[in-house]
């Protein structure tokens, strides 16, 4: 078996619309072996989700498009498979868990014939009671009774819901869960739980996961990759390790760490990384954190290339260019 699970190269995703051309992901390059989890960071409007529904090939028809790259996921060339092959992957090899788990359950089915229906999809030779039986055991793997699995979302409370939406995206055991920011919606207690519950199926199925996040220590706390993305690409990828104890990081990796509270030191005001992402309709050519980067210079109006600033550990940023 290969080491990589999923192989991202130069992807590159346009939305176009009436108004205007959104340039949304602009030549991402990430990979993920095996087993592994990768946080994947930055603001509002970076190309996270983008990133996940390309994987998934489940960008709005019509409207978002893949111009450029390829998706290598489990040895299969995402880009150019059928869509029926496509739906076998989805829910099997592949899995996503949605942002918002008060609108990704049908109201009007059980929660019990929402996860018996993925299973029903994949594995068309199991009998009633073996279904029934993956069922019960998929709600008390998540920390839901078994009894409940004829009641409907509504009698759910929002971290309930948010387990049935994990149960229905782990219970064909996929190699790979795409996580959408699935603590957003929940109390801080709640996060906890989810994001134990999430690490622990991970463990036990040997899934690979990639975990959409804005939160810093949430990543720090399940992540043993970390890909900082700004306006559509990747600026810096490496280990836990690199990104949060090493000595090099990107300027605005490094502005996201200020604008941390720090529980050691006595701060009136955090500190901001000043302006506003790029708009997204305008192809940039140069660099495009330079118009908010303290480091900027003449040479910022050329993109740069990543960098290897040590094993592992690469950079997007024209400060780390021997000869920019």
């Amino acid at each position: 078996m290969a080491e990589k699970l999923l192989e991202i190269e130069n992807l590159s995703v346009e939305y176009n619309t009436e108004i205007a051309t959104v340039y949304a992901v602009n030549g991402l390059s990430l990979s993920l072996n095996y087993g592994e989890t990768l946080g994947l960071v930055g603001e509002t409007g970076a190309g996270k989700t983008t990133t996940c529904l390309s994987i998934m090939r489940l960008l709005p028809e019509g409207i978002g498009e893949i111009t450029d790259g390829k998706i290598i996921l489990d040895g299969h060339d995402m880009l150019n498979l059928p869509e029926e092959k496509i739906r076998d992957l989805r829910g099997n090899t592949v899995s996503m868990i949605f942002q918002d788990p008060m609108s990704s359950l049908n109201p009007v089915m059980t929660v019990g014939d929402q996860i018996k229906e993925v299973l029903k999809i994949h594995n068309k030779n199991m009998s009633k009671a073996e279904l029934e039986k993956a069922v019960d055991n998929m709600m008390e793997m998540v920390g839901i009774p078994a009894n409940r699995k004829n009641e409907y979302p509504h009698e759910f409370s929002g971290g309930m819901k948010q387990r049935i939406v994990i149960a229905i995206a782990l219970v064909c055991e996929p190699k790979l869960i795409l996580a959408d920011e699935p603590t957003t919606a929940l109390d801080v207690t709640i996060q906890a739980q989810m994001l134990g519950l999430i690490n622990d199926l991970q463990k036990r199925l040997n899934t690979a996961m990639i975990l959409v996040t804005h939160d810093l220590g949430v990543v720090a706390q399940t992540c043993e990759k970390v890909a900082v993305m700004y306006s559509g690409e990747v600026v810096e990828i490496g280990s836990a390790e690199h990104i949060f104890d090493g000595k090099y990081l990107h300027p605005y990796t490094q502005g996201l760490f200020n604008a941390i509270p720090k529980l050691d030191s006595d701060t009136h005001r955090l500190e901001t990384i000043e302006g506003m992402i790029p708009d997204p309709t305008v192809k940039i050519e140069g660099c495009r954190f330079a118009d908010r980067c303290k480091h900027a210079t003449d040479r910022c109006k050329k993109a740069p290339c990543m960098v290897e600033v040590e094993p592992g550990h690469l950079i997007k940023c024209n400060l780390f260019q021997k000869n920019a």
